[in-house]
């Protein structure tokens, strides 16, 4: 039937496209499995390890406190983390390929695309990362973890690169969060003819106040004491703006965010010429945070290439093996087959074969009559 023929052509431009999975190289897939892996921890590398650890006073401190993080890291969530982006880089991949419209697909329009969804449907529940493959990412990951010996000048400028990178993405989130706080500036308030609000009148008083004991205090920790509160309080009274304790203790989380983070940034920097001499650094822990980020990079490049090459060794083959037998079980299902492929072109084929049908029976009469008249 007309579900039959439409069936073997869907299998067709289907196995044409996932063939695709295979043409991707080996750059291409790191490079994707490593952006994503970063974009899930980042958040966990840079304020609940790097952030955390700064705050320590003392260079063993700071690398005890780092060791600690990294190393229940990898005993718990990084390598099902890992695995989970890798599963999900395939399967993103996968999805690209099968509901790309290229020219052979435009034959059929969107014909097969119900079929397509489906099949994405069916892999994503059924398609397992092969198990062993977490404790083997897990031991590269402790490895590259643990390894705290930069071993040349060039690794460790990368380093200092990709540590710059991130801390600048990192003051540009803080200046909007604080932004957001305090309200316009003058030249955004003179140009869109806006106000401060009361918050905001507020807020930017605090931030004022509490910018003053930053810069008497460049060592100041994160928290802020509580005489230190009451005086910023008092200050403020005096000039006539009354702010609740929360707010300034809400500002001061934003303003001083911003000015580790500025801070960290340019010593940073001065790590630059420290990788022969860590003492020379103007840096509370010598360069050691810089040494954080050479280890979070070294593990990402790592466990990219690991991921990378268990798609292109297994799960890709796997997962094409399940788009496979999937299409041949749909061929032995009417029902499911007429469930899919469906719409107005389908109704119309099946017309057409009717009245071809009918067509044919006539032909067939007219040709037996003349026959009898002979």
């Amino acid at each position: 039937g007309i579900n039959a023929e439409y069936g073997e052509k869907a299998k067709d431009e289907i196995l044409d496209k996932i063939a695709a999975l295979h043409k991707l190289t080996p750059l291409e897939w790191e490079t994707l499995i490593q952006e994503a892996l970063w974009t899930d921890i980042q958040h966990k590398v840079v304020d609940e390890i790097y952030l955390e650890a700064a705050e320590c006073c003392s260079v063993s401190h700071f690398n005890t406190k780092v060791d600690i993080a990294l190393k229940d890291w990898t005993d718990d969530t990084l390598p099902r983390i890992s695995v989970d982006v890798g599963w999900q880089t395939l399967f993103s991949q996968l999805t690209s390929i099968l509901m790309s419209k290229n020219s052979e697909g435009r034959e059929f329009g969107d014909l097969f695309h119900p079929l397509k969804e489906n099949i994405l449907e069916t892999v994503k529940e059924q398609h397992h990362w092969q198990h062993n493959a977490l404790a083997r990412l897990s031991v590269i990951q402790k490895n590259a973890l643990e390894d705290t010996a930069v071993s040349n000048k060039m690794q460790w400028d990368n380093s200092i690169l990709f540590m710059e990178r991130i801390l600048k993405e990192r003051i540009d989130l803080a200046q909007l969060d604080l932004g957001r706080c305090i309200g316009p500036d003058w030249r955004e308030r003179w140009t869109g003819w806006r106000s401060r609000s009361p918050l905001e009148v507020q807020c930017v008083a605090a931030k004022n106040e509490l910018q003053k004991l930053l810069q008497a205090d460049e060592q100041h920790g994160k928290h802020l004491e509580n005489d230190e509160l009451t005086t910023v309080r008092r200050n403020l009274q005096t000039q006539g703006v009354d702010v609740p304790y929360e707010i300034i203790c809400k500002v001061w989380d934003k303003l001083y965010k911003l000015t580790f983070l500025n801070r960290a940034l340019t010593s940073a920097q001065q790590c630059r010429k420290a990788f022969y001499h860590r003492n020379i650094a103007c840096n509370a822990v010598e360069c050691n945070d810089v040494v954080l980020f050479w280890r979070a990079n070294k593990m990402l490049e790592i466990t990219s290439n690991a991921l990378r090459l268990q798609i292109m060794n297994t799960e890709a083959q796997r997962l094409e093996k399940e788009v496979k037998q999937y299409l041949e079980d749909l061929s032995h299902d009417e029902e499911k087959k007429k469930a899919l492929i469906k719409g107005k072109r389908v109704d119309l084929a099946e017309e057409l074969r009717r009245v071809r049908g009918i067509q044919d029976k006539i032909d067939a009469f007219i040709e037996e009559l003349r026959k009898e008249h002979q």
